[in-house]
């Protein structure tokens, strides 16, 4: 069988869990790369041993060398220091940017057809690093979090209103930080608006307000959250999983929407730089970005978060990257 080749860069708690969900929906071969000696050879051997159990057929290895990863078709990049308590995704700036360098250096020179999308943190600087080292056409270097950002918004928004998650439509938008932006006006469950449900709720329009402002900042401070609560490291399941979104969708062309860190020319007056806007994903990669029509409110929001992501690209070019 034809099976695409899929290269995992970092063997952490995300990659681990990449190479799982991978290897459960066969969706490719994996190549597992970290610098760690045996570690992602360890790894790989250890879900490749649930393959009868799990029901998948599919080549699972795990290197030091990424030479290994020649020929891949998809890329997946969670190489990088994880947030530990007190931290913002922006002190983890200056080590992970020369770990990203290398990173790209290295796609570039083994797998050089291959769409990328990145998970380290900072993202938004960390895909224009790559982009930039790598030299990747735009539609091929993409960022994963709005997916992670909207689910999180969603998952909130489910438990408050007393409703299936599978139902509940909801995207951030923005850099993924504290400036992220929820748009609160498009949320739905099923066609149905959220402010609505929630004012029918409580009968009072502030007080949904209130509860909306409430889950809106609770997603922006969602990654934090869990951080404090592990101590030792940062959220990788979701993080993982909404990166397997991503790849299903390039994989299998499903042409899914979905909220991506892309690249953004004259689109939403971004002049040149990668933020999380909506996204057609493809075969190709990104094939599309789609512009939503923003009121004053929150195209101020998204303003605000392009400024914040613009001024962490300026921070690592000021360091040298």
């Amino acid at each position: 069988m034809n099976r695409k080749k899929i290269a995992l860069i970092g063997g952490g708690q995300i990659g681990g869990v990449l190479a799982q969900l991978i290897a459960q929906k066969e969706l490719g071969d994996v190549v597992l790369f970290d610098i760690v000696e045996d570690m992602p050879q360890g790894k790989t051997l250890d879900i490749a041993e649930a393959s009868r159990v799990d029901q998948f057929d599919v080549s699972l290895n795990g290197t030091n060398d990424y030479k290994d990863i020649s020929g891949a078709d998809l890329v997946i990049v969670t190489a990088g220091l994880p947030r530990k308590p007190g931290m913002s995704r922006d002190d983890l700036l200056t080590t992970n940017a020369g770990i990203m360098k290398q990173v790209a250096e290295a796609v570039r020179d083994n797998a050089p057809d291959s769409i990328v999308i990145i998970i380290s943190n900072p993202l938004d600087a960390m895909v224009t690093l790559f982009q930039k080292v790598s030299g990747f056409p735009h539609e091929r270097v993409i960022g994963q979090a709005g997916i992670l950002d909207s689910s999180r918004f969603s998952t909130f928004i489910a438990w408050e209103l007393g409703v299936s998650v599978k139902d509940v439509n909801a995207m951030v938008l923005g850099g993924h930080g504290d400036t992220m932006v929820p748009l609160v006006r498009y949320a739905n469950v099923n066609g149905v608006p959220v402010m609505e449900m929630l004012e029918r709720k409580y009968g009072d329009e502030a007080k949904a307000k209130e509860v909306i402002d409430a889950m809106v900042n609770r997603t922006k401070m969602a990654g934090g959250e869990v951080v404090k609560l592990l101590k030792t490291g940062s959220a990788f399941y979701s993080p993982a999983s909404s990166a397997i979104q991503m790849a299903e969708a390039i994989i299998k062309d499903e042409k899914r929407l979905l909220p991506t860190c892309a690249y953004l020319d004259t689109e939403y007056d971004a002049g040149g730089y990668f933020v999380g806007v909506p996204t057609v994903l493809g075969a190709s990669g990104i094939e599309k970005v789609v512009e939503v029509s923003l009121n004053e409110e929150e195209s101020a929001a998204f303003e605000k978060s392009l400024n914040a992501v613009k001024g962490l690209v300026s921070d690592m070019e000021r360091l040298g990257f």
